[in-house]
């Protein structure tokens, strides 16, 4: 990532960084404490050779030990094997102490980060979504900042602890005997250099490796989530393979990966088995030659098998290095996306709305240079009933769209109480406005919970008076726990006609200034449907209505019907207006009566390219 990008990012994690400095400045002082006891630990056994062993006369330092060499040889081997005991006690507790920091900190990073991902995806725009598949941004939520959790916790205090003890280690080497700190110090370019060209390998095949994820997961998710039309045409084998190859080439990045650790690893050993055999010839002629004592060897051949320790974990841990950059680049490009559609600074609560309604020449386009829309332009007034008709594709749910300000148009104006909706906060304004559309979507949660998802504090008697006036509370207080139970995933466990009154329920309860229907009785039998409409139309009684029709029923009730045609108003009238025109709406009349099924019949399965997936977005 460079310096100038990513910058929400980088703010996202100092600013929790700053937050944990106790915690971070704690397993600090647990990690140099570790790395000066992990220096000590050779020293006991230069004290049992040199001074116990071979009675060579006690340094200065070492003075107050004179008196305990005098009585015998048990009381200084008991105090030497009590000193490597209690080294041993304070490097656990220190390494407990930083272990445990370091992951609580990391897991606590990890989790705020997806937090924010989450939080981000949720408002970037519906155009975002579209283009990019969910199974790629699900493994950014998951995978990723999992990734981003373990560098954090593995590889950065190791990194801290491994560089503090090799410095520790350089400077009492070379305080020892500079000449033999020079022999056994003379590998670690070496293995910098094979470490260096690791990490640049190794992040080329991460990079594959995270996107082949992210198609794995991507295609895994599409299947599922369409398993009832993979059975239903058969096609169970011809998912697998396509599954097959996909994770063919995982393996074949994982191989490769595996194939350049393991070759790392093999020359650190070669170059260790070097180092160590040049410290033991040199050393061993220098302690013949009286130049140095035997336990002065033995620390330098102690702290040569700790020196080649960190750099044979480097290999392992540059895999883990990796992958975590490429998730941090991955996770900061989200985070670094501003949504298209955002409140204004000044924005206002969309309080007591009416239900006016104004389009006035609007345009607009998913695409650049390809509009949907052509400069529509209606009025809808207060308390109206109105229904949108038109072939799909035509634009009707794009209306929708507009109005809940999912989008914002190119050029004109949409005016609700005459005023610009752009000057309300968005989620105020959806506040006001109830959406039951065809293709209905429900939540793995219970009936209630669903029933009361656009009003989460509606009590168990508004939810069930809701429930009723959708003639939904009939077939709840049948289920074995009635509005407390579990539905299956986008309600997989009903009737698609149980699973629209749910949806009519979750609508009516929230009193809506403004409805929106998308055929919402297309699922249900005649006569519940006539219920239906007859409830619906004592509900919002003085409220304004949008219909998208599909099926020309009971047109007659409508104030004004808008038909559409290729993103354009074609017509605008009552029923009895626009019949006698015999326009559009005419035609489309007749081919229904006909028995022709028109295009747009259906249009929740059959949704045109710019529309596929909106009325899943709001249902």
């Amino acid at each position: 990532m460079s310096s100038h990008q990513h910058s929400r990012f980088k703010d996202i994690v100092l600013s929790y960084l700053l937050k944990m400095k106790g915690s971070l400045s704690l397993a600090g002082l647990c990690l140099v404490g570790y790395t000066a006891i992990d220096l000590m630990k050779p020293w006991p056994l230069k004290v049992l050779f040199d001074y116990v062993l071979l009675q060579q006369p006690l340094p200065p330092f070492l003075s107050m030990l004179q008196g305990v060499l005098q009585d015998g040889m048990l009381v200084p081997l008991s105090v030497v094997a009590g000193v490597i005991v209690c080294i041993s006690v304070l490097s656990g507790l220190c390494s407990y102490g930083q272990m445990y920091l370091t992951t609580k900190v990391g897991f606590q990073l990890s989790a705020m980060l997806r937090n924010e991902l989450f939080s981000r995806l949720q408002r970037l725009s519906l155009s975002f979504h579209h283009q990019t598949r969910s199974g790629e941004l699900l493994t950014k939520v998951s995978s990723d900042t999992t990734a981003l959790r373990d560098v954090f916790a593995d590889w950065a205090l190791t990194m801290v602890s491994h560089s503090l003890t090799l410095l520790g280690m350089m400077v009492i080497m070379c305080l020892l005997n500079w000449r033999l700190a020079l022999v056994a110090l003379a590998t670690l370019p070496v293995l910098g250099a094979l470490i260096f060209v690791l990490i640049r390998k190794l992040k080329t095949t991460a990079q594959k490796q995270r996107k082949q994820e992210g198609e794995i997961a991507a295609h895994i998710n599409e299947v599922l989530g369409a398993i009832s039309l993979v059975q239903a045409f058969g096609r169970e084998e011809h998912e697998e393979s396509r599954l097959q190859k996909y994770s063919d080439h995982h393996v074949e990045q994982g191989i490769q990966t595996a194939r350049l650790t393991a070759s790392v690893s093999r020359m650190v050993h070669v170059v260790e088995a070097l180092g160590t055999a040049g410290t033991v010839l040199f050393g061993g002629w220098l302690v013949l030659a009286k130049q140095m004592t035997p336990g002065d060897l033995l620390i330098f051949l102690a702290y040569g098998h700790s020196l080649y320790k960190p750099v044979r974990n480097l290999s392992s841990l540059s895999v883990k290095f990796s992958r975590a950059m490429v998730s941090a680049k991955r996770v900061a490009d989200i985070l670094d996306i501003e949504p298209e559609t955002c409140d204004l600074p000044d924005a206002r609560e969309a309080s007591a709305l009416r239900g006016d309604i104004v389009f006035h020449q609007v345009t607009f386009g998913y695409e650049r240079n390809t509009n949907v829309l052509h400069e529509v332009s209606y009025h809808i007034k207060v308390g109206q009933k109105v229904a949108l008709v038109g072939s799909s594709g035509a634009g009707k749910s794009t209306i929708v769209n507009l109005l809940l300000r999912l989008y914002e148009p190119q050029s004109g104006s949409i005016l609700i109480d005459g005023t610009d909706s752009t000057q309300y906060n968005r989620e105020s304004l959806r506040q006001h406005i109830g959406i039951v559309l065809q293709d209905t979507v429900l939540f793995g949660a219970s009936i209630a919970e669903n029933i009361s998802y656009g009003k989460p504090d509606a009590s168990r008697d508004e939810i069930e008076r809701a429930a009723t006036l959708a003639y939904a509370h009939d077939f709840i207080v049948a289920l074995p726990n009635g509005y407390d139970t579990i539905l299956g995933e986008r309600g997989g466990t009903l009737s698609g006609g149980q699973r629209q009154r749910i949806c009519l329920a979750r609508a009516i309860i929230k009193q809506p200034s403004i409805l929106i229907l998308d055929e919402p009785t297309s699922a249900v039998d005649p006569v519940s449907a006539s219920l239906i409409r007859d409830t619906v139309a004592r509900l919002q009684a003085g409220k304004t209505t949008l219909v998208i029709a599909h099926q020309f029923v009971a047109m007659e009730q409508f104030d004004q019907i808008l038909v559409l045609e290729n993103g354009r108003l074609v017509e605008q009238g009552t029923h009895r207006q626009l019949v006698a025109r015999k326009g559009q709406y005419y035609a489309l009349l007749a081919h229904q009566a006909h028995g022709t099924q028109w295009e747009d019949a259906g249009a929740a399965s059959t949704l045109h390219p710019e529309t596929e997936g909106e009325t899943e977005t709001y249902a």
